[in-house]
């Protein structure tokens, strides 16, 4: 037989569920960055354009739960009474409390998804200025901030490399290399490695 409680476990349990799926696919970057593989980020990249419907699942499921429990639903048994028997700590408000807390901070993973990369900035090792260039990567899969810092982060360990800033929304990265240390082939094999994939690659003309 499923009791209240277990109903109400049930739809917190899916609550957590959707925040978990909602910011997956920017989490996975940061799993790929510990695990050393580059499938996993590129896989569930579909989950990107769900995000904000996932988000909202979470929100009005959680939201649900603390009017139900700030709110409880009074009986309309005349013969039901108040066995005094106490509440268990999965029924408590603590445990919304932690779980509303957790969904919170997956929600917004998105947006402190950066402290777990660091780029390498070589600006400093440039001798030669008249070799440095500047081209745009064009590429598909990014879906978050978690995206892009594994793009950035993979792009600036290059020897050559100098800078390189990478966006999802605008779905490129920007990278400043000297073309003398490394190539546009070597660059754009490391995006890929990521598990995005370059589909244009535009040079700027001229030294930079």
């Amino acid at each position: 037989m499923i009791t209240k409680a277990m109903k109400g476990l049930g739809m917190i349990g899916s609550g957590v569920l959707a925040a978990i799926l909602s910011s997956l696919c920017c989490i996975a970057p940061v799993v790929t960055l510990i695990a050393g593989t580059s499938s996993l980020a590129a896989s569930i990249s579909w989950l990107g354009p769900a995000r904000p419907y996932l988000a909202a699942v979470t929100i009005l499921i959680l939201g649900f739960a603390w009017y139900s429990k700030v709110y409880p639903k009074k009986s309309t048994d005349p013969c039901a009474c108040d066995n005094g028997k106490r509440e268990s700590f999965l029924q408590s408000k603590s445990f919304l409390a932690i779980i509303s807390l957790f969904a919170l901070t997956m929600l917004a993973f998105p947006y402190y998804a950066h402290v777990f990369f660091t780029h390498q900035n070589q600006q400093a090792m440039v001798a030669d200025t008249s070799a440095i260039k500047t081209a745009e990567f064009k590429i598909t899969g990014m879906t978050c901030q978690g995206c892009a810092e594994h793009v950035m982060y993979e792009a600036n360990k290059l020897a050559g490399v100098l800078q390189a800033d990478a966006s999802f929304e605008k779905a490129n990265a920007i990278v400043k290399y000297d073309e003398g240390k490394v190539s546009l082939p070597e660059i754009e094999q490391a995006i890929n490695g990521t598990g995005y994939k370059v589909i244009q690659v535009v040079q700027s003309p001229g030294h930079n």
